[in-house]
């Protein structure tokens, strides 16, 4: 037998069980008569499910929290740890690309992983890898050790957060119930670097290593509640695609480590631009295999629909400017404004409040307005946040001159996060829900390393620029024997007035990605809000 249901990419492929908690309501007419009658997600279902779903939500949500906090966590930390375990200047920066090295690199095969060997179990297995690799981390005891568990924590991200993101593609109806998951999911992912900086604030006072061990007690709770709150997908027919999983990551992680090069040696360098022409050829390598594989790892008929299209490619330049704030306004908080980890971490708390504000909103707004007009005024919001931070000198103070356009740039993002959250993962076949997921985490991590390089660069030039200015006047001032202890505080002047030059520019350039990605998901972008509501799919029934 053959029925049409509203599932929005439920799993109908495993046999139903009549106690399952999260039982795909289109199996269920009762149930689905509930869905139908419900005006916010919940109301009319019944309590257990209510619970279940809710259980199933905070389960995918604290893995997801734990995956992105995790890329900024340690950031307040280097200076401590850099120190206890003697890293070089140069290696330090390793600490945070290893992991984003590894995530980045890996996550195309995370999410066909997933797919090919069931969500639930791939999702268990990866958030085991990251709560392993923290634990190793913690107990490091050299660079080597250290930056090891990092590629580790990388790896298991890279298996996690895919996974997390189809989970609730899987487990929640569409309409208010899902857009409301996804509001969650988005506010967890949005807020998540934030609060990174907040948490490494906060733990580093007490001892860096447990900007590591913290992460163990919420994995080992996320295992133990996985399989009681989450349903399993059927495991989808089909192999490894091994010779694209190879060219794929060989070339993601080739092209991260040019563009992180250049951000520190520059663009014109031959190990930059080696690195960058390998990840290129070994991504049009890729791509090639791609289009001949039976059993393709990124197959091209999810990105051949245009919205979701336009969503990957918004999120990316997205994540590319929204990198300058959280790089350049964490340095400028502590060594401009002269802040402790932990206040420098709890400045930020703003930010993550304004993004899960900005989310919820948007979760209200999915349902009733196209996402474009939802995603294409919070872009117009955040640039405008961004040009306002760009706006700050040396003396400028925290609450008049940073915590509006702080909270300005969050709330705008929020609004961004949750429509095109949305539209990358609607209407995409069941098969290819891990996939799709993990090409939109792809973007926001190569969105990322694009904005650090293209970023640091505009900064790097405006700051030398700036200094060059400077330095005529100090050098006068030496040649006119000013005393040795005001020369000193006058070349400190200089690099804090250099740097906040250079800060203002990369916003400058921030900004006007942001507002890029805004034009390209209003021009391209056309997924009604009505098609988010129903995103129907065709079940088979035997």
């Amino acid at each position: 037998m053959s029925t049409s249901a509203t599932t929005g990419g439920h799993d109908g492929d495993g046999p139903a069980r009549a106690d399952d908690p999260l039982l795909d309501p289109a199996l269920d007419p009762e149930l689905d008569a509930e869905l139908d009658a419900a005006t916010d997600g919940t109301a009319g279902i019944a309590p257990a499910r209510r619970r279940a779903l809710g259980l199933a939500l905070a389960v995918i949500s604290t893995a997801q929290l734990m995956v992105v906090l995790d890329a900024t966590i340690v950031n307040i930390a280097l200076p401590t740890l850099g120190t206890d375990l003697g890293f070089s200047q140069a290696n330090l920066s390793w600490v945070v690309n290893a992991y984003t090295l590894a995530f980045g690199g890996l996550l195309l095969l995370g999410g066909r992983a997933g797919d090919l060997l069931g969500r639930r179990k791939t999702f268990m297995v990866g958030v085991g890898v990251f709560a392993l690799a923290s634990f190793l981390g913690g107990v490091a005891q050299s660079e080597g050790q250290l930056i090891g568990a990092r590629i580790l924590q990388g790896l298991g991200a890279a298996i996690a957060s895919p996974t997390a993101l189809s989970l609730v593609t899987t487990t929640f109806p569409a309409g208010p119930a899902r857009n409301r998951a996804f509001a969650i999911y988005a506010a967890m992912s949005g807020a998540g670097a934030a609060i990174g900086l907040i948490l490494g604030g906060l733990l580093t006072e007490i001892d860096w290593r447990w900007t590591f061990f913290v992460n163990v007690p919420i994995g080992i709770a996320v295992i133990i509640l996985a399989p009681m709150v989450l349903p399993e997908s059927a495991r989808q027919r089909g192999r490894f695609d091994l010779p694209g999983a190879v060219t794929a990551t060989a070339g993601l992680v080739s092209l991260v480590y040019g563009l992180t090069q250049a951000a520190e040696k520059g663009w014109g360098t031959t190990a930059t631009l080696v690195y960058l022409s390998v990840g290129v050829a070994l991504i049009v390598a890729f791509l090639l295999i791609e289009s001949r594989s039976a059993h393709a790892l990124m197959p091209f008929r999810v990105l051949a629909q245009r919205d979701r299209a336009a969503s990957y490619l918004a999120m990316l330049v997205v994540g590319a400017g929204m990198f300058a704030l959280f790089y350049f306004l964490g340095i400028y908080i502590q060594t401009v404004l002269g802040y402790s980890p932990v206040r420098a971490g709890v400045s930020f708390l703003p930010f993550s409040a304004g993004i899960i504000a900005a989310a919820q909103l948007g979760s209200f707004l999915v349902s009733r307005v196209d996402a474009r007009w939802i995603s294409g005024p919070g872009a117009l919001i955040a640039a405008a946040g961004m040009l306002w931070m760009a706006q700050i000198t040396p003396q400028t103070e925290y609450l008049t001159g940073l915590l509006g356009p702080m909270v300005t740039m969050a709330f705008g993002l929020g609004l961004i996060f949750v429509p095109l959250t949305l539209t990358a993962v609607a209407g995409v076949e069941k098969r290819d829900s891990g996939v799709a997921s993990a090409v939109l985490n792809t973007m926001q991590q190569i969105g990322g390393a694009i904005g650090l390089a293209t970023l640091s660069t505009v900064a790097s030039r405006s700051s030398a620029d700036k200094a060059a200015e400077l330095a005529a006047d100090l050098q006068a001032k030496a040649a006119a024997g000013l005393p040795a202890d005001q020369l000193a505080q006058l070349k400190a002047l200089v690099q804090v007035e250099a740097f906040t030059s250079g800060a203002t520019a990369a916003f400058v350039v921030a900004a006007g990605m942001i507002l890029g990605a805004g034009l390209l998901v209003v021009a391209f972008l056309r997924v009604r809000h009505e098609d988010l509501a129903s995103d129907q799919v065709q079940v088979t029934m035997h």
